[in-house]
């Protein structure tokens, strides 16, 4: 047993001092390459205790009080007034962290640079291999398939909005003598509204998780709102642990996934079903002949068969369009209501152009101020407050080396670079001294660049972020139409509260009352 005991610290000590040589030796080599190509290294933001993780530790203590992107910039700050682009060593490994706009643009747009291994991994679980999932031809096929789809006029559908927006608008029944809603939480109410917005829109068949009366309604669909929660929960835990993911791992978590996936396939399967009993049908008329919606997932089966597929392809486009759209929404009102200038504003620009008709999504596309709200509101936010890319060969960052920041950083095969796009659109040397104030205004003459990128860039670009905008610019106008006041209830110390599960949503949600506009009473 002694003899058993020696051999396997011998062992350990020996795979020690591998690593260690290993580390060495790989440190060393990128130094000389990196000096080679005239690189110098950015600040270094080291852990405070021996085993590496601090900094780890210090990152998921913020997201779990809410102040996870907020951490990030002051840790960043920290380094230095002109300190953008920082090393972090995190356990056995390195990675960067830039705020740089001009890095960004690197970022996004050169080949050097992909999604790393472990946003591949953090989501495989629930989506499957798709349009966010993948690198390579795998994306490539991706993006192929679901780009001709958001390039079509059709998808811009208001009577689609407006069956569901009147569905919300019966969960907010206000006082027949005063005009005043009771105070609510609008926040979860908008992600059902968004949930059912895109249902219809990608599977022809709502959810109707806003409807109470249950008419209408999918049983499994009104369950998919809390999978979906509960598994994004999972999924941003893993995705903060980096390399080490595959210790955020429960049957929870599973069973999460597999009621969606269950959700999802009976649909694609019918779908499928109901394809093949038509081949031998006379050929079917189009959507502008029949003047019936647009579905997602019929013009996708149109160009694949594959079930599985389809059904990953389909939930990608579902995860965007319910989630970064509701917390967009959320944000907005949230913002307004603080903000009762702006929504009086807003109210009679939007009653001026559309008087109490439905506005068309292309005349809100060119309605400037209710444009520089929805700007604003994703620019305090941050709706997804932090994005990454991974070096797929050894290149370089163009900035943040050096004492001075000038330099060209060397960035080695395999490192993730973080991007805080929270961190960098509350810089105040770009936004200027009221940068954490929400004034919609300032984008009357900003025409914004690489500090500005919500929904990504380059290639990857999100491919709904028009649809997404058009959807909540509709909504609001129609609030807009509906209310004359929306008042702010939240009680507490009214801090704002970034809870960050992938998207960044309001910790506190949004909890207003809201002012029906044919009531002229007061309260």
């Amino acid at each position: 047993m002694h003899r058993y005991a020696k051999a396997t610290l011998f062992l350990l000590a020996a795979l020690l001092a591998y690593t260690i040589a290993k580390s060495k030796l790989r440190r060393r080599r990128n130094n000389a390459k990196a000096a080679a190509l005239g690189c110098q290294s950015p600040p270094v933001f080291r852990s405070k205790n021996l085993l590496g993780d601090s900094v780890l530790r210090e990152s998921m203590r913020a997201t779990e009080e809410d102040r996870g992107p907020q951490f990030v910039a002051d840790t960043m700050d920290s380094c230095g007034p002109q300190c953008h682009t920082v090393k972090v060593p995190v356990l056995d490994y390195e990675l960067l962290c830039t705020r740089d706009p001009e890095n960004c643009r690197v970022l996004f747009t050169s080949p050097d640079f992909d999604i790393s291994d472990t946003r591949q991994a953090s989501w495989m679980p629930l989506l499957g291999k798709g349009i966010f999932t993948s690198r390579g031809d795998t994306w490539k096929h991706s993006r192929t398939l679901l780009r001709p789809q958001f390039a079509r006029d059709m998808i811009s559908d208001p009577n689609l909005e407006e069956e569901h927006l009147q569905n919300l608008y019966a969960r907010l029944p206000a006082d027949s003598s005063t005009g005043w809603t009771d105070t609510v939480d609008l926040a979860p109410l908008l992600f059902k509204l968004t949930l059912d917005t895109s249902t219809d829109f990608i599977f022809g068949r709502s959810t109707y998780s806003l409807k109470e009366d249950g008419a209408n309604t999918d049983k499994n669909g009104q369950e998919i709102d809390h999978h979906f929660n509960e598994a994004k929960v999972w999924i941003d835990k893993r995705g903060a642990l980096a390399k080490f993911y595959w210790l955020m791992n429960s049957k929870e978590f599973k069973g999460h996934c597999d009621s969606i996936h269950s959700f999802a396939d009976s649909i694609v399967a019918e779908r499928l079903a109901h394809n093949k009993n038509s081949q031998a049908a006379e050929k079917p008329q189009s959507l502008q002949q029949t003047g019936g919606r647009y579905c997602l997932l019929s013009e996708l089966a149109k160009e694949t068969q594959d079930a599985r597929e389809l059904r990953n392809e389909t939930l990608h486009v579902l995860i965007a369009g319910r989630d970064t759209t509701g917390c967009l929404l959320g944000w907005v009102f949230y913002f307004l209501a603080r903000h009762p200038d702006v929504y009086q504003k807003l109210r009679t620009a939007v009653l001026a152009q559309f008087g109490e008709h439905q506005a068309d999504f292309r005349a809100l596309n060119n309605f400037n101020y209710v444009q520089w709200v929805v700007n604003e509101s994703l620019r305090i936010a941050t709706v997804i407050p932090l994005n990454e890319r991974r070096a797929q060969r050894d290149t370089v960052l163009p900035t943040g080396g050096g004492p001075d920041g000038q330099s060209k950083i060397f960035v080695p095969k395999g490192t993730q670079v973080l991007i805080p796009l929270y961190g960098m659109q509350h810089r105040k040397d770009i936004w200027g001294e009221d940068a954490d104030e929400f004034r919609p205004e300032r984008w009357a003459t900003r025409r914004p660049g690489w500090e500005f990128i919500p929904f990504g860039a380059g290639a990857r670009k999100c491919l709904g972020q028009q649809f997404g905008r058009q959807e909540v610019s509709y909504i609001v106008s129609r609030f807009c139409q509906k209310y004359d006041r929306i008042e702010n209830m939240e009680q507490g110390d009214g801090r704002i509260r970034l809870h960050h599960a992938i998207e960044n949503r309001s910790g506190t949600g949004v909890q207003i009352r809201l002012h029906e506009a044919k009531h002229s009473t007061q309260p």
